[in-house]
């Protein structure tokens, strides 16, 4: 995707220049990933977070990179060293999103992570059923709790995993992941890299949408 020459002050841009590059009105793109037209409008004019989920969707609906919906985004000014901070989930405060995948985001209050810890209920029984492969900049470390699944990807074979392995692979590598077991399968993916910092910046601080 072309970078808008101009500055942006929310993803809501980057996403406009690209459907516009690529001659989508906005009814197209909302009929080709399945949101509504207001939503999406909403989304491209600031007035709704940009959650995980969407970005996930727009990108695979425009055929991009999903750190180039967020990339032109301004710089956040990096915090100072952390003296001691820390963030405590209990076991029934997650706050969960569910598209394809049910996602609970421990440590959501923390501004400036060097890493996006998210806790994953992996549903989509197949890469159709997901609604395709995802990438993003950074590095992804992925560690099965419950259950079995594969990992997808578009330069190696599907990954059998079951609960107990763990795979650190380049995000930036197209991939999803697809349930395999019959019981739930639950993961821990931790997301670490520029592309998931600026994702996380530009993104609702609570993840929830």
């Amino acid at each position: 995707m072309k970078k808008s020459g101009g500055n942006t002050s929310h993803p809501g841009l980057a996403l406009r220049a690209a459907r516009i590059e690529q001659g989508l009105t906005l009814r197209a793109l909302a009929a080709r990933i399945g949101l509504p037209f207001s939503t999406l409008s909403k989304l491209e004019n600031g007035k709704m977070a940009m959650t995980y989920d969407k970005l996930v969707r727009l990108a695979q609906g425009l055929g991009v990179d999903i750190g180039a919906l967020v990339s032109s985004s301004p710089a956040v000014e990096t915090p100072p060293p952390g003296i001691g901070r820390r963030s405590i989930l209990r076991a029934d405060g997650m706050k969960a999103i569910s598209e394809h995948h049910s996602h609970f985001y421990p440590a959501s209050e923390l501004l400036g992570k060097m890493m996006v810890p998210i806790i994953i209920d992996v549903q989509a029984r197949s890469v159709e059923e997901l609604g395709g492969l995802v990438r993003h900049g950074g590095e992804e470390y992925l560690y099965i709790l419950t259950g079995a699944m594969e990992l997808h990807s578009d330069l190696y074979a599907p990954l059998p995993l079951v609960a107990g392995d763990s795979v650190y692979f380049d995000s930036g590598m197209a991939h999803g992941y697809v349930r395999t077991s019959d019981t739930p399968c639950r993961v821990l993916s931790v997301c670490a890299g520029s592309g998931i910092q600026r994702l996380a910046q530009t993104t609702d601080p609570s993840w929830n949408g």
